[in-house]
């Protein structure tokens, strides 16, 4: 059943999801996964799916936005080693959005919960790679092809935990430590969020007060996140990223398997 229009712009609904968005914007900045957090609230909350997936979106690039200027700031991402992962990423979000636009809300409906549990097992039981021996090895750009057109792509279709995935796979591929693995990939989410953002605002799958609310408080949280990050570095990332997993792993086993919100 679709969520009533004028409660999705109750005060008290906005001040409690604008509460989950300041907590996922810090997060995210910290070690990406702010969407596990997100998606979840505004299911719970009874928006339909694809509204959901676009009101997520618009909050996630206020987020991403900021913690991307403030890594860029810092000299921990430089868009010129990165441009064919700029590229790739924008057309696999776009192409991505497209697609989930045109899925039925009764697989989303089915899918978005199951892609949010996996993606924290996986979060979960993934072995950070170590850090490289030196920082000033260069930048391989053939793969960044597949890699950020995947990685869009997935973030324009569902979008739960694609900054932590990003960071990964970056740590996997090339000679990065984890404070610029976490740059390039709050950078990335970025152009991702805003690709799809422009498809679900294009086909009005935005719930825009609700929306704007999320943004504003998961922007507050991801300049403090970006921030705490670049000064705790990655000994403060790992058991964060961790941590966080593991809650909402728990959260939802308790609501998805035992019927429990």
């Amino acid at each position: 059943m679709p969520f009533p229009i004028e409660l999705i712009v109750d005060p008290f609904t906005l001040l409690a999801l604008a509460l989950v968005a300041f907590m996922a914007g810090f997060i995210d900045a910290i070690a990406g996964g702010g969407g596990l957090l997100t998606i979840p609230a505004l299911l719970t909350a009874g928006l339909p799916p694809h509204l959901v997936l676009g009101t997520n979106k618009l909050c996630a690039t206020f987020g991403s936005a900021t913690a991307s200027v403030t890594f860029y700031r810092r000299k921990l991402f430089d868009p010129r080693q990165w441009r064919n992962a700029l590229i790739a990423t924008g057309i696999g979000a776009l192409l991505g959005a497209a697609v989930a636009h045109w899925l039925p809300a009764a697989w989303l409906n089915q899918f978005l919960p199951v892609v949010v549990f996996a993606c924290g097992l996986y979060l979960l039981f993934s072995r950070t790679p170590p850090a490289p021996l030196t920082s000033d090895a260069p930048i391989a750009r053939g793969r960044q092809w597949p890699q950020g057109f995947g990685l869009g792509f997935y973030d324009g279709v569902a979008g739960p935990g694609t900054g932590a995935f990003w960071t990964v796979s970056s740590l996997l591929l090339y000679p990065l430590d984890l404070l610029r693995a976490s740059g390039v990939a709050r950078s990335m989410n970025f152009v991702s969020n805003a690709a799809a953002l422009s498809v679900f605002i294009f086909s009005g799958q935005v719930a825009w007060a609700l929306g704007l609310s999320m943004g504003v408080a998961l922007m507050l949280g991801a300049f403090l996140g970006a921030r705490t990050a670049i000064r705790g570095g990655a000994k403060f990332i790992r058991p964060v990223f961790i941590l966080v997993v593991l809650a909402l792993t728990a959260r939802l086993a308790w609501q998805h398997w035992f019927g429990m919100t």
